[in-house]
């Protein structure tokens, strides 16, 4: 048979199928089985493929919500429990030859088109413009379009994004569907008051534009990014501004591959925001509006949320049963997903910071405000504690101890792990340039490289994606792994550090106490004009006095926020007190030069 499959089908599993579909009267389901498990499941679960590409799970997953079949009604058809085709759907099992089969008849695709991972069912095709490779937007930064609400950021502005969205999803032009189709798109949000104003006006601009909404009401930035991949939405959109105080908000708008959205695509947003239809290519004053039964609906997807609370869970192999475990959730997003996801596998848990008002989120509290955190975990003789910032995209840990773990530690930690598991590719970590430079000489210490990017996360996952590395994150907390994410995940970061001090039945301090971190001190600095602060020449000129006195011995970094109007200045040095002087030094001249916001 082999002989045969080599010379007449060089795919060695297709041939299977095909034989299997033609002769399945006289061979055994046994056997096929075992040529199954054999010859598809690793194959397949474990090669990459070149260029799109389109996993078993992510099919199953796409042919169902297309076809308007939820995961209890493709089990009755299949004979099967729900639990097995939400294994299925999570790339966590495969489905047997026979069931394999009875899905290709059910939704009408060749054996080939369900299990070849190169062959793509529905993908957005890339945007065909010719703008330039360096393309610059005006409002949206590295985590979408942010500002302070009814200044920076109106509900019109959000109206106009949620039209153009709907509209840009469903033209021919720009993705591969058929004309009249309806796009769908998720919508989550953080606990900020100004939150709902603008998920409503966005839910209005999509449905305007032919768009049907889904709402995951409050809920976490990482959580958007899984339905969306999970459930086959052409877009999400989150309304949160992460860290920043409430009175910001912002629209972060994540594609279909659960990653945040290209830059040509906001480029033509923004278009649109500004009136510019002509690089649209649209004739008229706005965009066409749907009209009778093509208006958009807007519906209650609170399931989504809730399913992927129960992925998190199913991502841990150990009972948390002997740990107490802290959590600060910012009044954020978190407030009732961090609970449940850890109460549900079985750590006591000690919630601070969980009773939003639509004022209080990120107010003295979460991964920016550590220091409360801290004093909390010591008191309370907790094991180990992990505080979230506002949408719950990164996290920082607190030891037994009561003392700070931050995203670089946390990166050594899971780096550790990772390497020890195989699972490390190119013994790499992708970091920014804001990391330590302890960090990278632990790393080195255990044979793990580090390369470096600007700063966000953003640009930490384009590296990953282009390079093949599984593991990267930022100094703040956000850390992304690949084999479960495409974007920062706080609870799911919380998880896999409790993994390892479980397997290792260690304390969290001593996981973390090779990084010997250099001190180091950052000031954010409000200004009235973050770009101009930059380029000034005093300042540039303080900074390079400041820079060439540091020399080897450590080294300083002023560069502007991407989703602040704020400038920040960070020294890295063996003592702390030349930190705050160098530091104080360069501040006094930005100061001077009038661009501090008082």
């Amino acid at each position: 048979m082999h002989i045969l499959c080599k010379r007449i089908y060089p795919d060695v599993i297709k041939f299977y199928l095909y034989v299997f579909e033609v002769c399945k009267q006289n061979l055994t389901k046994k056997y096929f089985d075992i040529l199954y498990e054999s010859a598809i499941i690793f194959p397949f679960a474990t090669s990459g493929c070149i260029g799109e590409c389109m996993t078993l799970a992510e099919k199953i997953t796409h042919l169902r919500i297309v076809n308007n079949i939820s995961q209890e009604q493709l089990a009755d058809q299949l004979g099967v429990t729900r639990q097995s085709v939400s294994k299925w759907e999570s790339g966590e099992s495969m489905p047997q030859i026979d069931k394999v089969l009875e899905l290709c008849e059910l939704f009408k695709i060749t054996a080939d088109e369900l299990i070849n991972d190169s062959i793509v069912i529905h993908r957005g095709k890339k945007l065909p413009m010719s703008i330039g490779e360096d393309i610059k937007t005006k409002y949206f930064g590295t985590d979408g379009f942010r500002g302070e609400v009814n200044k920076t950021l109106t509900a019109d502005h959000a109206y106009k994004i949620g039209r153009f969205l709907g509209w840009f999803y469903g033209n021919p032009k720009f993705n591969s569907q058929k004309p009249g189709y309806r796009p769908k798109v998720v919508i989550g949000k953080d606990t900020r008051r100004s939150s709902y104003m603008l998920e409503y006006a966005v839910a209005a601009g999509l449905a305007a534009s032919g768009a049907d909404v889904s709402l995951l009401h409050v809920t976490t930035t990482p959580s958007v990014s899984y339905i969306v991949r999970q459930d086959c939405f052409d877009c999400g959109v989150m309304i949160t501004a992460s860290h920043n105080p409430f009175y910001d908000n912002g629209i972060k708008v994540i594609n279909a591959n659960g990653e945040k959205l290209e830059d040509a695509v906001a480029f033509l947003a923004e278009a649109y925001i500004d009136g510019d239809l002509k690089k649209l290519e649209v004739e008229g004053n706005d965009l066409p509006f749907a009209e009778r039964g093509n208006i958009g609906s807007i519906t209650d997807y609170s399931s989504g949320r809730n399913r992927y609370i129960a992925y998190l869970i199913s991502l841990a192999k150990h009972s948390m049963k002997s740990l107490k475990i802290g959590l600060d959730a910012a009044n954020g997003a978190s407030w009732m997903i961090a609970k449940s996801v850890f109460d549900a596998l079985g750590a006591q848990t000690f919630v601070i910071n969980n009773n939003p008002d639509g004022l209080n989120i990120n107010l003295d509290a979460g991964s920016t405000h550590i220091e409360k955190f801290c004093k909390y975990v010591k008191d309370n003789n907790l094991d180990l504690g992990f505080a979230f910032d506002g949408d719950a995209d990164r996290c920082i840990a607190v030891d037994e101890n009561g003392k700070e773990v931050d995203g670089d530690k946390i990166m050594y930690l899971l780096s550790c792990k990772l390497k020890e598991e195989g699972a490390l590719e190119k013994n790499t970590l992708v970091t920014t340039i804001m990391s330590n430079s302890g960090l990278t000489k632990a790393l080195k210490a255990i044979g793990v490289s580090n390369v470096q990017t600007k700063v966000g996360d953003r640009f930490v996952f384009e590296r990953m994606q282009s390079d093949g590395y599984s593991l990267g994150g930022e100094q703040s907390g956000h850390v992304i792994i690949k084999k479960y994410a495409t974007t920062g995940d706080g609870v799911l970061t919380a998880i896999m550090v409790t993994e390892q001090v479980l397997e290792k039945k260690e304390k969290l301090s001593k996981l973390v106490a090779p990084v010997k971190l250099l001190p180091q001190i950052t000031r954010n600095v409000r200004v009235t004009n973050k770009a101009a602060v930059v380029a000034d020449e005093e300042v540039q000129a303080k900074f390079n006095e400041v820079n060439k006195e540091i020399g080897d011995d450590g080294r300083a970094l002023l560069r502007q926020s991407g989703t602040e109007p704020v400038v920040r200045i960070m020294i890295e040095l063996d003592s702390k007190e030349k930190c705050e002087e160098y530091i104080t030094r360069i501040y006094n001249v930005i100061k001077k030069r009038g661009y501090v916001c008082e």
